[in-house]
């Protein structure tokens, strides 16, 4: 197969097209203007839909509608864009409707700047709306990954009846890298037989909704949920080792920081310290029970989160899934300031020297 040198924001929206997306809605901020500029241009020739909302909010409450008509319905934002769209992420998870949403991570809090940042895990993992809900959280390192992750994110999405967000910083939006269109597998899906889409064929008429006023029937809701989510975590967590094996310290990074940690790595080893990564590729579900035994793994002495956020946010997971077995110390900037191959060397040698 031959590669195509592809940015990251316009590679993402073809994937979308390519994966079936039926209608995207969007609006413009930095670092992602190019998915809906890309989308705006290519959506049409292939007969699907393109609008450009006139804000996030009504970008969001567009898919809902979309989602709940049986349409493969998509939105892509950044981080205060992200924001604005909490409350329709908790509404199509209480109804239990698929769409794929892309969030280009800038730095914060608030406006902040529209360089590259990692400051939205916690919203992408924990939930930005109210209510016990969870989104599928896949977490891309390159551009290739970008482009597999969003065309599988549309059957995650079909599959579980739930939101899928695709989480990249900016820089992995806006670089441009060589990749290659392949066929991602896909997935024997259910009918969308919850659909509305007319009464045709059917005794009853569906109804699309996330508001149960009985408490008893919002609570067996909730219990109906919180199986698909056990469901989930059984089947779709993913992760990444490299060089783990013999590892004395193993950083933790996902995105941007898990590429410079791999070229921190090779400095390390080639000057005899022991160095592994774990990079978790779902940040929800987190792969927290392998992650926990390499933890308890003999030759482990010390962890190293690197992220790109000021205090860390993952570090709240990995601490939950190291359980204390071992120290863990953290290296982080925000604000569009990323750690460097030798800030993550100097950090690694001193956690290392300490551990002794």
């Amino acid at each position: 197969m031959e590669k195509e040198l592809w940015k990251g924001n316009e590679a993402i929206a073809e994937a979308a097209i390519r994966a079936g997306c039926d209608c995207f809605f969007g609006y413009p901020i930095t670092p992602q203007s190019e998915v809906p500029e890309y989308m705006s241009l290519h959506m049409p020739e292939h007969g699907k839909v393109f609008v450009q909302s006139e804000s996030e909010v009504a970008a969001i409450n567009m898919v809902y509608g979309a989602a709940g008509a049986g349409m493969r319905a998509m939105t892509s934002s950044s981080s205060p864009g992200v924001s604005l769209k909490q409350e329709g992420i908790t509404y199509i998870a209480g109804a239990e409707l698929p769409c794929v949403i892309v969030n280009c991570m800038r730095g914060g809090p608030g406006l902040g700047t529209i360089q590259p940042a990692q400051g939205d895990y916690f919203q992408a993992t924990r939930g930005g709306g109210n209510g016990d809900y969870r989104t599928v959280v896949l977490a891309p390192s390159n551009v290739q990954e970008a482009v597999d992750f969003v065309q599988e994110a549309f059957d995650i999405a079909d599959q579980y009846r739930n939101p899928v967000v695709v989480l990249a910083d900016g820089l992995i939006g806006q670089m441009m890298e060589p990749i290659v269109w392949h066929e991602v597998p896909k997935r024997k899906l259910p009918p969308k037989d919850w659909a509305t889409t007319g009464k045709h064929g059917r005794d009853h008429t569906n109804v699309v909704n996330s508001l149960y006023i009985d408490p008893a029937e919002c609570d067996d809701h909730n219990h109906h949920l919180d199986a698909k989510y056990a469901e989930i975590t059984k089947n779709e967590v993913r992760f990444e080792e490299r060089d783990c094996d013999d590892a004395e310290l193993v950083f933790t990074a996902y995105g941007t920081p898990a590429r410079i940690a791999i070229t921190a790595i090779e400095q390390l080893r080639e000057e005899g310290y022991k160095v592994g990564l774990f990079r978790p590729i779902t940040l929800w579900p987190f792969p927290e029970k392998p992650l926990h035994e390499l933890a308890a793994a003999g030759h482990v002495k010390q962890f190293l989160d690197v992220e790109m956020s000021s205090s860390g946010q993952m570090i709240d997971d990995i601490r939950l899934a190291v359980e204390g077995q071992k120290p863990i110390s953290f290296l982080g900037h925000a604000g569009g300031v990323m750690p460097t191959v030798e800030e993550m060397v100097e950090a690694a040698k001193k956690a290392l020297k300490e551990a002794k």
